[in-house]
């Protein structure tokens, strides 16, 4: 019994022993785990800091401790040292739009009008220009909005004076060249928005054109004159077209008339010889028969039904009622 009692705490002791190496063992096995997981981790943050993206319709501009180093234009997924060393700025190149605001200007006859115009601009997708927008805003488009109100508003003031009102506010559309001043406004705002910030001015247009109310009334009397001036010269110009009808109606009636003339005196002239003919074959015939013929053809000419006459019946033509036709044989 004492011998067994001595060498069962030794065995004790052997297996409390095993089992702290086993767990030992296992403890170090998952710090392995656990430290390997982390440097795969620490690599993946690292690669992921080294990666940068490129988005459609921007361009990123890397800096390398604050100084621009390159410029990526291209869409897609390219490397870079991680922070602090290099950093990344995305600047806009989609198009954008701003607006004047109304703005009073005078024209080129001495008048005011209110001019808005709009602009529709965007950063010009190359490195240089890109650059440019930066340094000039700070990659700011509210800014770059804002110096681009201000050159409109300065250029609007200049390419109006060029203009009278007339060609701007007009009832005759082909009097009017608000395209052509529009032409000129982008002129004159491209090349220094372009060389100073580095955006390109896509369109230029004029929004909104109204008239104060002394230019309103002035213009309101321009109109008018223009109206009656036109009115004039178009009752004038009937009037001569009128006139030239006339002259051209009573032209042709004395020429139609001149031919109807000579074409009575002919168709006359005709009968009359045909009347002398049958005349002169009737008094051949028939003297006799001739002048009574005769005298009752003057009757029939100078008597009609309200005549009233008192004459001789022995006078001719008269007798020819009183005596009848005389009869040939007699004479013979």
């Amino acid at each position: 019994m004492k011998i067994h009692s001595i060498i069962a705490p030794k065995n004790h002791a052997v297996t409390t022993e095993k089992h702290r190496s086993i767990h030992s063992g296992g403890d170090r096995r998952a710090y392995g785990i656990r430290l390997f997981i982390a440097m795969i981790l620490v690599l993946l943050a690292l690669l992921a800091a080294c990666l940068q993206q490129v988005r459609a319709g921007s361009a990123t501009v890397i800096t390398r401790f604050g100084r621009p180093d390159r410029i990526l234009l291209s869409p897609g997924i390219n490397w870079r040292l991680p922070l602090p060393f290099e950093e990344p700025i995305d600047v806009d190149l989609r198009i954008r739009s701003t607006s004047s605001g109304l703005q009073d200007v005078g024209t080129r006859d001495g008048l005011r009008i209110i001019v808005q115009a709009w602009a529709i601009w965007k950063v010009k997708p190359d490195s240089e220009h890109v650059l440019k927008f930066i340094r000039a805003v700070q990659n700011q488009p509210d800014e770059a909005a804002r110096q681009i109100r201000t050159f409109i508003g300065s250029a609007l003031e200049t390419t109006t004076s060029n203009y009278t009102l007339a060609e701007l506010v007009n009832t005759d559309a082909s009097r009017i060249q608000l395209s052509q001043m529009e032409q000129q406004l982008r002129n004159q705002l491209q090349n220094p928005l372009m060389n100073s910030y580095g955006i390109e001015l896509v369109q230029v247009g004029i929004e909104r054109l109204t008239l104060p109310d002394v230019t309103l009334n002035a213009t309101v009397d321009r109109m008018r004159a223009e109206r009656e001036a036109i009115a004039t010269a178009r009752t004038a110009e009937g009037k001569r077209q009128a006139a030239d009808i006339h002259s051209t109606a009573d032209k042709n009636a004395r020429i139609i008339e001149a031919d109807a003339t000579v074409k009575a005196a002919g168709i006359t002239a005709e009968a009359q010889q045909a009347a002398a003919e049958i005349y002169g074959k009737a008094y051949a015939s028939n003297p006799k028969l001739y002048s009574l013929l005769r005298s009752l053809d003057t009757l029939k000419s100078i008597v009609n039904k309200q005549t009233q006459m008192v004459l001789r019946t022995d006078a001719a033509p008269f007798q020819a009622l009183e005596r009848g036709p005389e009869n040939p044989k007699e004479d013979k």
